[in-house]
């Protein structure tokens, strides 16, 4: 047996002893080093079973209680037959997209935008939270000699990021709006700065977050309960408005903001997952030729970007962990503190094996 924390309901996540998975053909078994906390993970605690399915979900045939975990690194123990290009001791870093390959987004390479989507971690096959995980072998990348355990588990929501910055109509040059100074929003600012950004506007109220938000990249920061944003992104950009904004707060007055904030023929690119319906005016689109897309986590090849851009010192995300803490832990130091002190965390990391 081992340990796994898993969700049981609305604020009931246990350590819970667990089997041991079994390492079968075509899979690696890995052992979690860190994992990060995520708003999804939070939301669940908060409010679930939202994602995290209450039957069996499509795909894994697994429902709640299930074992958290999503973003995490870890070292490969063991392989299953047929994997011979990852060896026993190997750190990585883990895709944990569940995506059933027989869709029609699947046939099309939009593994992130499969029917029965799901997620290791939240919809089953265990999850980083646990002593052992076992995997698909192309859900594991290894890691790069000089990028570390701790950051490589942050290489999911980073890749969040990268995916929406390249779908998105961005260009080297172009004037940029964010809502949000959370994990999302400054893995964009950092995406951005890597890819040329000119002018990067952020919209953040949390003190601390905005300070984070200039100490990633960003060039503005305007907090929306003081400013005026629209007026003042297009004081910002020649009274014109931005080229694109990303929305990674799911806030209706910002939604209502953002696309006011964006020129003529500019693009409003939705990250965030949004808690209720949210309302747009039409005309404000049609009257200015705006566009508002969506977009879903990741692609494949988004994670070894990020891994890449890593090592190469393009993004540098280590200071964005605001505090480590251990498995018995995660709802006292980690939940919990993302409820009452989010202002002053970015990414909570536990440490499961270091």
């Amino acid at each position: 047996m081992m340990k796994a924390l898993r969700f049981h309901g609305q604020r009931d996540i246990r350590l819970d002893d667990v089997p041991i998975p079994q390492c079968g053909r075509g899979q690696v078994k890995v052992k979690p080093a860190y994992v990060g906390i995520c708003g999804t993970d939070l939301h669940e605690y908060l409010g679930g079973a939202n994602i995290m399915p209450t039957v069996p979900h499509p795909i894994t045939n697994e429902k709640v209680p299930l074992t958290l975990g999503h973003e995490f690194s870890g070292v490969v123990e063991e392989v299953g037959e047929g994997v011979y290009d990852i060896k026993v001791g190997a750190k990585v870093t883990i895709q944990p997209i569940i995506y059933d390959g027989t869709c029609g987004a699947c046939r099309d390479g939009y593994i992130n935008c499969c029917d029965n989507n799901g997620f290791v971690g939240l919809s089953g096959w265990g999850g980083g939270l646990s002593e052992h995980v076992v995997v698909p072998r192309k859900a594991v990348y290894e890691i790069p000699e000089n990028v570390s355990m701790e950051v490589a588990a942050l290489v999911e929501p980073l890749a969040v990021a990268w995916h929406a910055v390249n779908i998105s109509p961005f260009k080297k040059g172009d004037s940029v709006l964010i809502l949000g100074g959370g994990p999302i929003g400054l893995a964009v600012i950092q995406t951005l700065k890597a890819r040329g950004a000119e002018k990067i506007i952020v919209s953040e109220m949390a003190p601390r977050r905005m300070e984070f938000a200039k100490k990633f990249g960003a060039h503005y920061v305007l907090d929306p309960s003081k400013d005026d944003v629209v007026a003042r992104v297009k004081e910002i950009c020649d009274g014109r408005g931005v080229n694109v904004a990303f929305d990674a707060a799911g806030v209706q007055a910002g939604l209502d903001q953002a696309i006011q904030a964006i020129r003529a023929r500019g693009t409003l690119v939705n990250i965030a997952i949004w808690e209720k319906t949210a309302t747009i005016t039409p005309n404000w689109l049609c009257f200015r030729e705006r566009k508002y897309m969506g977009v879903a986590t990741y692609q494949e090849g988004d994670f070894q970007d990020v891994l890449d851009a890593i090592s190469s010192g393009r993004l540098q995300p280590a200071s964005m962990i605001t505090r480590k803490i251990q498995m018995d832990e995660v709802e006292e130091k980690g939940f919990k503190a993302l409820v009452n002190d989010k202002d002053n965390h970015v990414k909570i990391l536990v440490e499961v094996s270091p």
